[in-house]
């Protein structure tokens, strides 16, 4: 029965949203997905889904614990100096402008990391930078900029005098560096790209999908960029057949497309 129960549960939301839970980890998701339902207070994943469409918050905080939101500015820190010292510099030799996309956006730590790094290169006036999530709470949360002390831990202190503003206990993004982000909703796995990018910047997430979605999604960004362009992961997803996808490792976790 529960298996039932929660297969048909995938195909409603399916059919709802667009959004495919077969692609992602199954054990790992419906243990996740079980629990919230509990939480609830539902028996069943059908009474459950009942109450989400008639329930908008409900179905938020599903969107929230599918999507795992964590994030911090500037996160594992010496791959950032890897894409400041190595990357960025052999990309603004090839392209005066870089097109720049944060994949799974999440709260908008990693959007606005890149636009202030930027800054190193580049006027505020001349940098735009795409960022897009699936679920939109998180995006309005980015949009908002506003941070607890312990995200800001790795953001070097020249970035954090300069680009935040400390009010009661949070920390806000100024306006002229949200003004750089164009935040979109977007569904990675279901979605068409746009191309031409010199770097897409998709970390954390992949690790949530299964190997048949993580080879789309890897193709997916490789069509997306263009010959020279980088891929961005996580520290745990390095991509074992790079030339697979077009892909050559340029540095750790940093895939060139050839």
């Amino acid at each position: 029965m529960d298996d039932k129960d929660f297969l048909h549960f995938i195909s409603q939301v399916k059919q709802k949203t667009g959004i495919d839970l077969s692609l992602y980890k199954e054990a790992q998701m419906k243990r996740r997905l079980t629990s919230l339902r509990e939480k609830r207070g539902y028996r069943t994943f059908d009474d459950y889904f009942k109450a989400m469409v008639k329930d908008s918050s409900l179905f938020d905080e599903f969107l929230d614990r599918m999507t795992i939101n964590v994030s911090e500015f500037f996160r594992n820190p010496n791959r950032w100096e890897a894409l400041e010292k190595k990357i960025l510099p052999r990309l603004f030799k090839e392209n005066k402008k870089l097109k720049v996309w944060s994949a799974a956006c999440s709260t908008g730590e990693e959007p606005y990391s890149l636009v202030m790094l930027l800054t190193r290169f580049l006027p505020l006036s001349e940098i735009r930078i795409k960022a897009t999530d699936l679920d939109t709470n998180v995006m309005n949360k980015a949009k908002q900029g506003v941070y607890i002390e312990r995200a800001l831990q790795d953001v070097p202190k020249d970035l954090v005098s300069k680009y935040f503003t400390k009010q009661d206990m949070m920390y806000h993004v100024t306006p002229e560096i949200k003004q750089r982000v164009a935040f979109e909703k977007q569904n990675l796995l279901a979605d068409t790209f746009d191309s031409g990018y010199d770097l897409i910047v998709c970390r954390n997430v992949m690790i949530y999908f299964t190997e048949e979605a993580k080879s789309a999604l890897y193709q997916k960004f490789s069509d997306a960029l263009r010959p020279g362009g980088v891929l961005f992961v996580g520290s745990t997803e390095q991509i074992f057949q790079p030339q697979k996808y077009s892909f050559e490792a340029e540095d750790t976790f940093f895939y060139k497309k050839v």
